[in-house]
């Protein structure tokens, strides 16, 4: 079987391989994904973009790259898209168009619930099948919509979790994200929190960045190890402060107890607040509200990202009370989502 795959963020792909491992042999994959996987069209590092800003200034770029897509559907028997809403929607509408009886399949769906619910009908339409790997959000759709909670994707990669907390805080883990612009903003806090606390500090580096890389964007890394596997790190550390992003949900699932700290570019920040009516921005939060009605860890948005907050939240800090809660919140995910999407890619009974 050939699939159509458009997977087009880092987390998505990480996603996807574990997904293979779940497919028969003979499936190939043609279209957007990790080299690793395959022969994707294009290299991912050139898709690399932060807030809509960087999306209107390559539009161009992803328009051309969408129509590419459009042209390879021809040579699939399936699609699967996944997650990337602003590139993926646009580009199943064409396909949908175009070869009306292809199936598509949309796993880790657009948080239309959040921000955009005049797109929930349009998913209903346009796609065959939606895998969804959030609990409530199958409420949010008609009750005949093809949606199903498939399971969580993250939990077919965290295998390990903690059962127990060190009575101290020894070793602490600081992510300031992927991308230049959040890194740069984040790090000059990040060091000012790191040189008031007595532990061994970890700054999480991507793999790809270079030397000259690391130095321009991070500076001074004087009283930091680096490191550029997060899940290890995490797993190894005692607390942490992290960016938004799929990090704070793997420390929120393993067990590790953080610090959300998002900064965006005002005008990003502005757009976002105005489309988006939620009370928390980490998707554990998010999760975990909808069960326990309160967060599971603290959050600090925009000009409230400070040393000073950041470290009365880590010295009031209730560790105990986070670790029983993550537990809790693994129990409302159940399970992965990689066996299950590829008994619906492959039309397997569930078993």
């Amino acid at each position: 079987m050939k699939i159509l795959v458009s997977a087009l963020e880092h987390s998505a792909n990480v996603h996807l391989k574990s997904l293979k491992k779940e497919l028969s042999q003979t499936t190939e994959f043609i279209g957007i994904f990790d080299k690793e996987l395959g022969e994707s069209i294009i290299d991912l590092r050139s898709l690399a973009i932060m807030g809509f800003v960087d999306a209107i200034k390559k539009l161009r770029f992803f328009l051309k790259l969408n129509n590419d897509m459009l042209k390879l559907a021809s040579e699939a028997d399936k699609v699967l898209l996944i997650d990337s809403s602003g590139f993926n929607l646009p580009l199943a509408k064409k396909i949908k168009k175009k070869y009306p009886n292809k199936e598509i399949i949309y796993y880790i769906l657009p948080q239309a619930w959040a921000w955009k619910p005049k797109r929930i009908p349009v998913l209903e339409k346009t796609i065959d099948r939606l895998a969804s790997i959030l609990p409530f959000e199958r409420e949010y759709y008609s009750k005949d919509a093809p949606i199903e909670y498939v399971g969580h994707p993250l939990l077919d990669q965290i295998t390990e979790f903690k059962e127990s907390l060190e009575s101290e805080v020894k070793k602490v883990v600081f992510m300031p994200g992927s991308r230049r612009g959040e890194i740069s903003k984040l790090m000059p806090i990040f060091r000012e929190v790191q040189k008031e606390l007595d532990v061994e500090a970890t700054v999480i580096v991507p793999k790809h960045f270079s030397k000259e890389d690391i130095k321009e964007v991070y500076g001074s890394l004087l009283g930091f190890k680096t490191a550029n596997d997060a899940h290890t790190a995490l797993r190894d550390a005692d607390f942490a402060f992290i960016c938004s992003g799929t990090a704070t949900l793997e420390a929120s699932l393993i067990g590790i107890p953080f610090v959300l700290t998002y900064i965006a570019k005002p005008v990003d920040y502005f757009i976002a607040s105005s489309l988006v009516k939620l009370e928390y921005i980490g998707l554990a939060n998010i999760m975990f509200s909808k069960f326990k009605n309160r967060a599971l860890h603290p959050e600090f948005i925009q000009k409230d990202v400070t040393a000073k907050n950041l470290l009365q939240a880590y010295k009031e800090y209730d560790r105990s009370r986070f670790l029983s809660d993550s537990k809790a919140l693994r129990e409302y995910l159940v399970h992965g989502s990689s066996k299950r999407v590829a008994e619906i890619i492959e039309d397997r009974d569930e078993d």
